[in-house]
């Protein structure tokens, strides 16, 4: 998993409430167990026509957000069917930051087992960064996981809160995998003990 420690990039601005995964990626994507390719179809229903032609007012086919790295996104973002293949295609089209005063809890888990940052913030803060996300691929936003806060293109900062376990996984790229392995050492060590103690194991 690619470490996540200080992210400068576009934002786009999504003040949708109640962002589904069904909407993230539609159900029919799903037939797929690997975590790359999905990109191009992440919010398959909003960004293209049923024939396959782009939707120009979606906000991730205007030329200014087609780089988008984080989302600025209305209340209760990831909401509906646990599908763990909503954070593989918003990391496959390149998001690595999800801003809201909320999101469903089992998006949000899975968001940290996949390299992404969700933020929680107040909806006074939300609403700064959105306003700051509107006015286009000039107006920077930087995420520093490390000092824990969000600045805009014109310099505001703002501080968010973020569990220290998952902070650290973020950090050092560490997935559910990554932290097993950091105990090899231990494990190997135990295996050893009881393939003497216990032979007949």
């Amino acid at each position: 998993m690619t470490p996540f420690t200080t992210l400068t990039g576009i934002a786009a601005p999504m003040p949708l409430v109640n962002i589904d995964t069904d909407m993230i990626i539609p159900k029919q994507f799903l037939k797929t167990i690997a975590r790359t390719g999905l990109g191009k179809n992440l919010f398959d229903e909003m960004r293209y026509t049923q024939d396959g032609k782009e939707i120009p007012d979606f906000v991730l086919n205007q030329p200014a957000y087609r780089r988008a790295e984080i989302i600025i996104a209305g209340d209760n973002f990831g909401c509906g069917s646990s599908r763990e293949h909503a954070p593989w295609a918003l990391l496959d089209f390149g998001i690595r930051c999800v801003i809201s005063t909320s999101f469903a809890d089992i998006f949000y888990n899975n968001c940290f087992k996949n390299g992404i940052l969700p933020i929680v913030m107040p909806q006074a803060v939300v609403d700064v960064l959105m306003a700051d996300a509107k006015r286009g691929e000039n107006a920077r936003q930087t995420v520093d996981l490390l000092a824990q806060t969000v600045t805009t293109s014109d310099g505001q900062t703002f501080p968010f809160e973020v569990d220290a376990h998952r902070k650290h996984c973020l950090l050092n790229g560490l997935d559910d995998i990554g932290l097993t392995l950091e105990k090899a050492a231990a494990i190997d060590s135990f295996e050893k003990k009881i393939a003497v103690s216990r032979p007949w194991g």
